[in-house]
């Protein structure tokens, strides 16, 4: 299997822990992962806005670029990405005229885009197209005895039209990591919002959102987190140290990429883990575990 890949501004520098145990993953999975050429940032957000075209040229630039591959699908990792192109991608679709004028915003590309590519999230490659069964069977080494809470955030599941899964009690993450020999556990808070951008100017009010997301994650059980979204991973890893000031009684856990989950599985090398890039240091629990 090949597929195209759009990486996004993120994982080239803060998540490289994310990409890199990506693309140690599929590699043993048997896929080609063919990185997009001259591919740009996706915009960062979605415009809500109506009359706002200029703000989605950025995302369907991208789509061009996989036209230009002679691909009709890319895949992409992050949450953030995937939700902007691929509603960026659903808007020209199903309007001509923007689609129209969005082709006269990039008059100087050599093609124009026709609304004919297929934008997809890792985890829907991985259960629809490769398919869970098939990734258990490469397991080399099972996450056993790891009790494991999947954090979704907004951005997977929202809104409706393009989530992967069942916006209020999505289980793609938790069925993935059962097919790792992983133990799940469900939690209120996993579709909550981790605060986003407010990290910027009013980190408190991420402190106080990672405290109570990771809090009730615990109670039910968990040991570790897992995301994917690099903004998620942020607020809910590195703010952990604002969080452990505000809230005193707060006990860290650490926060991994699911990705790095299967790379474990997979027998990846540690290498590819990337783990000099955690606030909260998962080694330990890890080694505990026997996984690494």
């Amino acid at each position: 299997m090949k597929i195209s890949y759009y990486p996004g501004c993120t994982l080239k520098n803060n998540a490289e822990n994310f990409e890199d145990s990506t693309l140690c993953s599929l590699k043993y999975l048997g896929v080609e992962v063919e990185e997009l050429p001259k591919w740009n940032c996706c915009g960062t957000v979605f415009s809500l806005s109506t009359d706002d075209l200029i703000h989605h040229v950025a995302s369907i630039r991208n789509l061009i670029r996989v036209k230009e591959s002679n691909s009709d699908k890319v895949m992409t990792l992050c949450a953030m990405c995937y939700n902007t192109l691929k509603r960026a991608n659903e808007r020209v679709k199903s309007d001509p005229e923007s689609l129209d004028k969005i082709n006269k915003f990039m008059y100087l590309e050599k093609v124009d885009y026709e609304g004919d590519i297929k934008v997809l999230h890792l985890l829907e490659l991985l259960k629809d197209e490769i398919k869970f069964e098939n990734v258990a069977k490469k397991v080399k080494n099972p996450i056993k005895n790891l009790k494991i809470a999947s954090y979704y955030g907004c951005l997977l599941v929202r809104p409706r039209e393009i989530g992967l899964d069942d916006i209020e009690n999505p289980t793609i993450l938790e069925n993935f990591m059962v097919a790792l020999g992983a133990v799940p556990i469900d939690f209120p808070y996993k579709t909550e919002c981790c605060g986003s951008y407010q990290t910027v100017d009013k980190p408190e009010i991420v402190a106080d959102r990672t405290y109570h997301i990771l809090t009730s994650a615990q109670e039910q059980g968990a040991e570790v987190v897992i995301v994917s979204c690099p903004l998620c991973a942020f607020n809910l890893d590195h703010r952990q140290k604002e969080t452990v000031k505000k809230h005193p009684d707060f006990k860290n856990i650490p926060i991994l990429y699911f990705t790095q989950i299967m790379a474990i599985a997979l027998g990846c090398p540690e290498e590819s883990l990337r783990f000099d890039l955690h606030f909260i240091d998962p080694k330990p629990i890890l080694n505990d575990k026997g996984l690494v």
